[in-house]
């Protein structure tokens, strides 16, 4: 994990991402997910670029049960853009590239 994206827990969820100032992008993830780590250098390379305007955080489905099911995450990966605390905009699967999650961001917010 790039030092752009920080890992998020249920315990840290509602701080780091619902009470943001900020909008805040998650990935929700896994370790055995092989399309999560085939978008795991895209996120990284975006979030640089968004440093200071969107905050990027990981969640592990695997570790962290009661945020995925409460954003009834069935598929992984799934991003979901949060914005004043409310989920905006979701996408899932790997099929993602740089241009079009950035699309995606800037539509979003």
């Amino acid at each position: 994990m790039s030092e752009a994206l920080s890992a998020v827990t249920d315990e840290s969820f509602e701080s780091t991402v619902l009470e943001s100032s900020v909008p805040t992008l998650v990935d929700f993830w896994a370790t055995w997910c092989a399309p999560c780590k085939q978008i795991a250098p895209i996120l990284d390379s975006v979030a640089g670029e968004y440093q200071g305007k969107v905050n990027f955080v990981k969640m592990d489905v695997s570790e962290n049960k009661n945020t995925p099911m409460k954003y009834n995450i069935r598929g992984i990966p799934t991003l979901i853009l949060f914005k004043d605390g409310q989920a905006v905009a979701t996408h899932v699967g790997g099929d993602l590239s740089k241009s079009s999650l950035s699309s995606f961001i800037d539509g979003n917010i």
